[in-house]
C-alpha cells in the first residue's frame, strides 16, 4: 500500500492551491510522491489526462493506441512518450489510466488481469461515466488500486483540452482508503472532485448524456432546420439565444422556460409540426417528445394553465397519429 501513503502525501501538498493545471513548487526530485503514468487507450481523453498530470509534475512512461488518429494525438499531447503494447504500459507505470470505449473496459480489464500484467499496488483508474470501480474487480482482486475518474466534458482530442479540464467537474468513484488519493489526482488535473456512490454511476452518466449529447443532436438540428428556412448563418444566429437559455436554465431551472409550448400555443406548435413535416419529417419525433416534456414540466411548474395545457396536449397527440 506504499501508493496510498505516498498519495496522503501529494494530497496535503494539493490543499489550499488555487492554481489549476499548474505544478507545486520545488523540483520534481523534491517530490515523492511523483507518478509514473501510462495511458491504454489513446482517444480524445487518456492523453489530455496524462498531459494535464504531468504540468503537475507526474511523468508519463508510456501509452498504448490502435488507429493512427489515436497515436497522432498521443504524440501531440504526449511528444517523446513511447507507443507500446497495453501490458507493457502496465508494466512502465504506477498509475494506469484506461481510456478505453465503456463497452471494452470490461474486457479489457479481466484480460490485463488474466494475463498477469497487474502489478499489487498499481493505481489503475479509468474515465468512463458509466462504470463505479466494481468494473475494475479483476484487477483490484490481483491488487491493484482502483479508481473511477470521469471528467465532466468533451474532448476534442487537441491540446486545448488540457487547458478545459481548469474548473472541470470530475465523478470520483473510488474505496474509503482511497478518496484522498483519487480526490487529489483530480485535483492536480485542474479539476473538481464530486464524490458519486458505485449505485449511482448509471444514473450519473445518464444525466450528463441527457444535457450534452442530447444537447449537440438539438443544436445540430436546428441549424439544419434554419439553412432550409434560408438563414446564411445559423450559428451566429443561434449563438446569442443558446447561451443566454443555458445560462437562465442553470440559474432558474424549470422557471426559464419560455416559447410557445410553455405558454401554451397550441396554434404555433401545430404550424410547427406541419412545417416539419414538410420540409424535414425525421424531426418530428424528437420536436413531439421534447414539446410533451416540456409542456409536462411547465404545466408542474404553474407556467402552463391546465384550460391551455388541454388544447396544446390534444395537438401533440395528433402529430402522433399523423
Amino acid at each position: 500500500m506504499a501508493v496510498i501513503v505516498r498519495y496522503r502525501v501529494l494530497r496535503t501538498g494539493t490543499e489550499g492551491r488555487n492554481h489549476v493545471n499548474q505544478p507545486p513548487s520545488g523540483a520534481a526530485g523534491d517530490r515523492p510522491a511523483r507518478l509514473t503514468v501510462g495511458v491504454v487507450g489513446a482517444g480524445r481523453v487518456g492523453p489530455a489526462l496524462a498531459a494535464a498530470l504531468a504540468l503537475a509534475g507526474h511523468r508519463p512512461v508510456a501509452a498504448s493506441g490502435v488507429s493512427d488518429a489515436s497515436r497522432r494525438r498521443a504524440e501531440a499531447l504526449l511528444p517523446g512518450v513511447p507507443l507500446v503494447e497495453p501490458a507493457e504500459v502496465l508494466a512502465r507505470a504506477d498509475l494506469v489510466l484506461l481510456t478505453v470505449p465503456d463497452d471494452v473496459l470490461p474486457g479489457l480489464t479481466a484480460g490485463l488481469a488474466e494475463t498477469g500484467a497487474v502489478r499489487p499496488g498499481q493505481l489503475l483508474a479509468h474515465a468512463s461515466g458509466r462504470y463505479g470501480t466494481a468494473v475494475l474487480g479483476p484487477a483490484t482482486r490481483a491488487g491493484a488500486l482502483p479508481l473511477a475518474l470521469h471528467p465532466v466534458m468533451t474532448f476534442t482530442g487537441t491540446p486545448v483540452d488540457v487547458q478545459r479540464l481548469a474548473g472541470c467537474s470530475f465523478g470520483v468513484t473510488a474505496p474509503e482508503e482511497l478518496r484522498l488519493a483519487a480526490e487529489a489526482l483530480v485535483i492536480e488535473m485542474g479539476g473538481e472532485p464530486e464524490w458519486i456512490a458505485e449505485e449511482a454511476r448509471p444514473l450519473y452518466h445518464a444525466a450528463l448524456a441527457l444535457g450534452a449529447n442530447h444537447l449537440v443532436t438539438l443544436v445540430a438540428q436546428a441549424m439544419e432546420l434554419l439553412r432550409t428556412a434560408g438563414v446564411g448563418a445559423p450559428d451566429r444566429m443561434l449563438g446569442p439565444l443558446l447561451g443566454a437559455a443555458l445560462d437562465n436554465a442553470l440559474r432558474s431551472g424549470d422557471a426559464a422556460l419560455t416559447g410557445p409550448v410553455a405558454r401554451g400555443d397550441a396554434g404555433t406548435v401545430a404550424a410547427h409540426i406541419t412545417e416539419l413535416r414538410r420540409h424535414a419529417p425525421q424531426a418530428v419525433a424528437g420536436y413531439l417528445a421534447m414539446a410533451r416534456t416540456t409542456a409536462d414540466r411547465a404545466l408542474a411548474g404553474g407556467l402552463l394553465r391546465p384550460e391551455l395545457a388541454e388544447d396544446l396536449l390534444e395537438v401533440l397527440s395528433d402529430g402522433d397519429a399523423r
